[in-house]
């Protein structure tokens, strides 16, 4: 077998079905997964007031598809695509969550229980078919359908349930920010400390994590007459979107995110791309 061959066959593995669609469980990944949600939640707010809700809604929801039909065209995991697709559903699944609000009255605590029922329904949909909830199993085009339909439901229902902590419950955003920051560190001690389910903990700190970033971008970004520190939607979203390139641009260059098997093979793939070169060099 040549050079060539081997690394043509190489190549072909990292794009094939089989490859990892999502990325490894790093701090980087809670920290962007963070600032997504935060910048969905402050983009959303700054969209609807800046621009006719109705247009803006449509917008979301365009870029929406758009992001996910890129992420599903890479058919491995690759940051910025993958990122972009969370950031989208970060900006649209804030509207859809408000919508059911604003549009159509529907207290937060029941648009909490519907998205709540939705999400369980996606759990058991995915749990039924694939036998697993595990990201590290995302690896054809049908788990990375369920993965992305579950991080959609917990996208909403987080923004229902940050509003309903915050309105309803009068917390204010301050409050709900560290109400759901302590709740976050539940599921990290129990995996680290009590040996609870590494599945369970992932989703329950997912869920989690949208309602805390929510929280920290309205009290970042509201008017003080409402408990926030006034520095306005759009500049919280212009800030949190700034760190995020940063850090996808970094993981895009490093790959220092993608999951085990697969960075491995890329990195061996590069070694007879080495080899390759030297050998042609030679003759």
């Amino acid at each position: 077998m040549t050079e060539r061959t081997t690394l043509t066959g190489l190549s072909g593995a990292l794009t094939r079905r089989g490859a990892l669609r999502v990325p490894e469980i790093t701090v980087y990944f809670w920290t962007i997964k963070a600032l997504s949600t935060a910048m969905g939640e402050s983009t959303s707010d700054y969209l609807v007031h800046a621009i006719a809700p109705v247009l803006a809604v449509c917008l979301g929801f365009i870029g929406f598809l758009a992001a996910l039909a890129l992420q599903f065209s890479m058919r491995r995991y690759v940051a910025w695509a993958y990122w972009l697709a969370v950031v989208m559903v970060g900006v649209f699944g804030t509207m859809a969550a408000d919508v059911l609000h604003v549009g159509f009255g529907v207290p937060y605590v029941a648009s909490s229980i519907l998205y709540a029922v939705a999400l369980t329904a996606v759990f058991v949909g995915w749990q039924r078919t694939e036998k697993t909830l595990s990201i590290h199993s995302v690896d054809s085009a049908r788990r990375e359908a369920f993965y992305w339909a579950a991080v959609v439901a917990t996208f909403a229902m987080g923004t229902a349930v940050g509003d309903f902590t915050a309105n309803t419950l009068g917390l204010g955003y301050f409050a709900s920010g560290l109400l759901f920051a302590a709740m976050i560190a539940l599921p990290a001690v129990g995996y680290w400390r009590l040996s609870w389910n590494s599945i369970f903990c992932f989703w329950f700190a997912y869920v989690l994590t949208r309602p805390f970033g929510a929280s920290v971008a309205d009290w970042l970004g509201k008017s003080k007459s409402v408990g926030g520190l006034g520095l306005g939607d759009g500049s919280v979203a212009v800030a949190f979107g700034s760190l995020i390139f940063v850090l996808v641009a970094y993981l895009t260059i490093t790959r220092r995110d993608v999951q085990g098997a697969e960075h491995k093979a890329h990195h061996l793939s590069e070694a007879h791309l080495r080899v390759e070169f030297s050998s042609e060099s030679v003759d």
